[in-house]
């Protein structure tokens, strides 16, 4: 494996979406060979949800320590993007935009990861389907809002669901539900809520386990 560099650090781009310009985080590979992308998804922007969000950061930054150079957009509305919200439709379009943007700035990788959390996991289940789970080595959700949005069914090999045992905003019941139909496994994480409070770094190895066999 190559020799980690120095931490890199988060720079802000602006990338053309669908409704305008999206402002997002780009953080490129802690490795010298750049081994894939990963596109990070945030909360609901309605509930403050940005790319400012301890978990879209703690996704980011796990991906970047494997390797990948990550992209972690404020979607249509939040922040400086354009555009109004769209609980979880335009939104979709815009994560597209970033996708192509990403395939523009590195045309020869050919490894795709979609993350995100609570509402973002709604945004990057569509966008798998949109372009077919074929084009996508795994999908990450942690915390995915399917008491809020009608979710679709997701590739069961190639998907990480994580959830706490205590979501106060998102019930464990209702996951075990969504999930059991398709044979999805879920991690839970016992004593947690929501926000992954004082657990994030716990969360970061997790996801970096799972990530660093594939």
């Amino acid at each position: 494996m190559s020799t980690p560099r120095k931490a890199p650090s988060f720079e802000l781009i602006e990338i053309d979406g669908p409704a305008g310009k999206l402002e997002c985080l780009r953080l490129s590979s802690a490795l010298e060979t750049t081994v894939g992308i990963v596109l990070v998804a945030h909360p609901n922007p309605t509930e403050g949800g940005t790319f400012s969000n301890k978990i879209v950061h703690t996704l980011a930054k796990t991906l970047s320590r494997l390797g990948y150079v990550a992209y972690c957009p404020n979607l249509r509305g939040v922040g400086n993007s354009a555009g109004t919200f769209e609980n979880g439709v335009g939104e979709v379009d815009d994560m597209a935009a970033v996708l192509a943007f990403a395939k523009s700035e590195h045309p020869t990788l050919s490894r795709l990861t979609l993350a995100g959390f609570s509402f973002g996991t709604f945004v990057q289940s569509q966008l798998c389907e949109r372009i077919g789970s074929d084009q996508v080595e795994g999908l990450i959700l942690i915390g995915p809002a399917v008491s809020r949005h009608n979710f679709p069914a997701v590739p069961v090999n190639k998907t990480l669901l994580i959830h706490g045992e205590e979501d106060e905003v998102i019930s464990l019941d209702t996951v075990l539900n969504w999930a059991r139909p398709q044979s999805l496994p879920v991690v839970v994480f016992p004593g947690v809520g929501h926000y992954f409070h004082g657990k994030l770094t716990q969360l970061g190895d997790w996801v970096n386990k799972e990530w660093r066999i594939k």
